[in-house]
């Protein structure tokens, strides 16, 4: 870290400069995410999965003096050429220095390139600026509905002390734990994980590769392995895996926990993880919050009961109410989730950009922080999130979480996955359609029957487009907004960088159009 430090400082890299990350989580961004905040840098870090124009986006929103990057990266037994896309990326950006990880370095016109063999030649020994606890530490960049990617600004005093509290408080996490997450440096969850883990002492497990191959059980035993004992993960990457799934013939003894965070789970994949992954004994630890506060606003703490799905309690320091339109608290009826407090992890500003961040959580209810997510509470005091309140449907007047409909059609023979988005309706105002990826196309009216059965007939499918898959960020969180803008607008409008299958995107157009002519 220190030897970084040295080599950056060197280079002319210092306070309130912008350095991107462009990498996979891996021991070398640990390395890049430390030194950087030792000499007072603001880390960009930027999903490894991108193309050049959305690195090209976030560079020039930025204003990036300087990117570190892999020179290669292998994912699914691909060797993926990172410096190439970088090096067409930086065109019309600010960029003028690159560090890169890796060998067959090149030199270019307008920009100093070097090695990361310059960095071992480096002092260890580093006199470490001095600036406050709220200088800015990190802008990490989250897609927004509309228009460009958002900047969030982290500062010293606020995403690393919220990543820490929340592991050692949510996760019961200790010194001698050994965790994992299926991310990337470019989502909240491993900066999160890097400074979390890392302030309390615990063990971070790396693992650079897609979860499911070589085969879908390849992180559990990687766990059984390696005595991995809190694991994180989606519950669509669950769902990807459960069928062909054999890791109830793993051992696991060492796991403590599951994680889980980024979307709603469903019934049956809750109680296949609990029963197959955590032995009917070990607890799925549900944690949701966000990359503008540094972590959880909703968690389940050990020392309470925990009822599938849910979660018991609030994250300490959050205090977290559920709202009706007039700003009123409700219990026991489906409202937005909210944070009626400040906290030391919540950001303050996007980067060049504070109207809109004043307009996206302050601008709904005065003094009260908006999320933007559905939850009720129920009558023993549990929280229950259902998912995006643009996700949500209103059919004939009744708000529906996605997450309802995919979980009876989950449970139909055949489906492997699938996703609801609602579609103006003359009658109801909005109608429910349903993409599905399944073994048998056959199956649609058994689909429309058990929803019929299920959720009754009021919320009957308007229609069942079947698909080859869904459009997904990489930790497998799938994103309902871009099946939303083919079906409304024809297009996708919103930001798609952070998708790790954007192919699918016009094949999904394709077939849904062939279903509507």
């Amino acid at each position: 870290v220190n030897k970084l430090a040295n080599f950056l400082t060197n280079v002319g890299i210092g306070l309130n400069d912008r350095v991107a990350l462009y990498m996979p989580l891996s021991k070398e961004s640990v390395v890049c995410f430390l030194a950087l905040a030792r000499i007072g840098a603001i880390v960009v870090p930027l999903f490894s999965g991108f193309g050049k124009d959305a690195i090209n986006i976030r560079l020039k929103a930025s204003e990036a003096k300087m990117v570190i990057s892999f020179c290669f990266n292998k994912r699914r037994n691909k060797k993926i050429d990172m410096k190439k896309t970088l090096l067409e990326a930086i065109e019309g950006t600010s960029v003028k220095k690159i560090l890169f990880i890796g060998k067959d370095i090149e030199k270019m016109r307008n920009v100093e390139i070097y090695s990361y063999d310059e960095v071992e030649k480096c002092s260890p020994f580093i006199k470490v600026p001095i600036f406050e606890s709220s200088f800015p530490l990190m802008i990490i960049y989250t897609s927004g509905t509309t228009g460009l990617p958002k900047g969030v600004l982290h500062f010293h005093s606020g995403f690393p002390i919220k990543a820490a509290q929340d592991m050692l408080h949510v996760f019961d996490l200790k010194s001698d734990d050994i965790i994992t997450w299926i991310t990337d440096i470019g989502w909240m969850m491993g900066p999160w994980l890097i400074y979390g883990a890392l302030i309390n002492r615990a063990t971070i497990f790396i693992y650079n590769g897609s979860p499911d191959y070589p085969d879908v059980d390849i992180i559990w035993k990687l766990v059984d392995k390696y005595k991995v004992t809190c694991v994180g993960l989606s519950p669509s990457y669950i769902r990807s895996i459960a069928t062909k799934s054999k890791v109830n013939e793993l051992d696991l003894e060492s796991l403590r926990m599951v994680g889980s965070t980024g979307e709603v789970w469903d019934e049956y994949h809750w109680n296949w993880t609990f029963e197959n992954i955590c032995k009917g004994k070990k607890p799925i630890i549900n944690y949701s919050g966000g990359t503008e506060i540094s972590g959880g606003i909703l968690g389940n703490v050990v020392i309470k009961p925990i009822k599938p799905l849910s979660f018991n309690s609030p994250v300490l320091g959050i205090d977290a109410v559920v709202l009706d339109e007039n700003a009123n608290k409700v219990k026991g009826e489906v409202g937005y989730l909210c944070i009626a407090n400040h906290n030391p992890g919540m950001a303050t500003t996007f980067w060049n950009d504070h109207q809109r961040y004043i307009e996206t959580y302050w601008s709904k209810f005065e003094n009260i922080w908006y999320h933007g997510d559905l939850a009720y509470i129920d009558n023993d005091g549990f929280f229950y999130i259902l998912g995006r309140a643009d996700d949500t449907l209103k059919i004939a007047g009744k708000r529906i979480g996605p997450a309802e409909y995919e979980t009876v059609i989950n449970n139909v023979e055949g489906v492997k996955e699938s996703a609801v988005v609602g579609i103006p309706d003359e009658v109801k105002g909005m109608a429910p359609l349903a993409f599905v990826v399944a073994s048998d196309t056959s199956i649609k009216q058994k689909i429309f029957d058990k929803v019929i059965e299920t959720l009754g007939k009021p919320f009957a499918l308007k229609d069942v487009i079947f698909v080859d898959d869904l459009p997904k960020t990489r930790n497998f969180k799938i994103m309902r907004r871009i099946l939303r803008d083919i079906v409304v607008y024809g297009h996708i409008k919103g930001d798609t960088s952070n998708l790790v299958n954007p192919e699918v995107c016009e094949k999904i157009i394709s077939q849904y159009k062939k279903v509507i002519s």
